[in-house]
């Protein structure tokens, strides 16, 4: 939601137009090689329609779905989409965790919901990096925006969690020098707390910055312009890694997700206005069709 003329890493949104993101949609005729009626297919930037031709060039980014049995179809949005592969990729790649180390995790709650066939509106990447940090044997501290969300992160393995809405900055600084300064900070709010875990980072700190939620609805914010390539680098490193762990750990339970369910298209823009105004608990999807 900006002017055109600014630049980022995704186009903006046009007034008049369909909103687009990232959705799972099942193939109804196909005339590209390579794609096939029946199919279930994951596209970046879909409309948020109940039918649509996708335009040619963002064909290459698309990714085929062939759910695991026993696994809604919804997760490869979450925990085995998007999100989940931010998270691995990244931290694999930048974190270098040491057991015993302290991580600092912005945005992480977790409520869980079933259901089929959504639009995606906000990932569960927080979630994902609290319970890759934990399965490392790091002390996590996460901070969330409400206090149902602050009630439900202990249960995916933050050791301490404090809800960033209601703290302040002189409280986020004495929380992060009791529990000994940050090792691995992944921010995914930027502002202040981003400036407090500087403050509070230990020598040989690594800073992974994710996003900047709280400068998303500033007119002045610096759109990050760079995401993209840096999205592009980490795929193709370890996708094939991803793909062969991941989905047991979310079968056999040790990966958990988060869903937060709006049924009916019809309501997408009531939807999109809880994420920003963070009502949701848990990744945000819009469900059009249920199968």
């Amino acid at each position: 939601m900006r002017d055109a003329s600014v630049q980022s890493y995704s186009p903006a949104f046009a007034l008049g137009q369909a909103i687009t993101g990232l959705g799972i949609g099942k193939v109804l005729k196909s005339e590209k090689e390579g794609i096939n009626a029946g199919e279930y297919i994951s596209l970046p930037l879909i409309e948020w329609a109940e039918y649509t031709t996708p335009p040619v060039e963002i064909l290459p980014y698309r990714e085929k779905i062939v759910p695991e049995k026993g696994v809604p179809l919804s997760v490869y949005l979450g925990a085995l989409g998007m999100p989940g592969r931010t998270a691995y990729h990244a931290w694999k790649e930048f974190a270098h965790a040491k057991q015993g180390e302290t991580a600092f995790v912005t945005t992480a709650a977790v409520k869980r919901k079933k259901f089929t066939l959504f639009f995606h509106l906000a990932g569960a990447v927080g979630l994902f990096v609290v319970q890759l940090a934990k399965m490392q044997g790091l002390k996590i501290i996460a901070s969330v925006r409400s206090s149902d969300k602050a009630k439900l992160a202990p249960s995916v393995g933050a050791d301490v969690v404090f809800n960033y809405k209601e703290t302040s900055r002189e409280q986020m600084d004495d929380i992060l020098k009791k529990e000994g300064g940050v090792d691995i900070y992944w921010d995914n709010i930027g502002g202040s707390t981003l400036d407090v875990a500087l403050g509070n980072a230990n020598s040989h700190a690594r800073f992974i910055k994710c996003g900047m939620i709280s400068g998303y609805n500033n007119k002045n914010a610096i759109p990050d312009s760079d995401k993209r390539r840096r999205r592009d680098y980490l795929y193709p490193k370890y996708n094939s890694e991803f793909n062969e762990i991941v989905p047991k750990w979310v079968l056999e339970g040790n990966m958990k997700y988060t869903e937060d369910q709006t049924q009916g298209l019809e309501f997408g823009g009531g939807a999109l206005l809880e994420l920003q105004i963070g009502k949701n608990t848990g990744k945000k999807v819009v469900v059009v069709v249920e199968e």
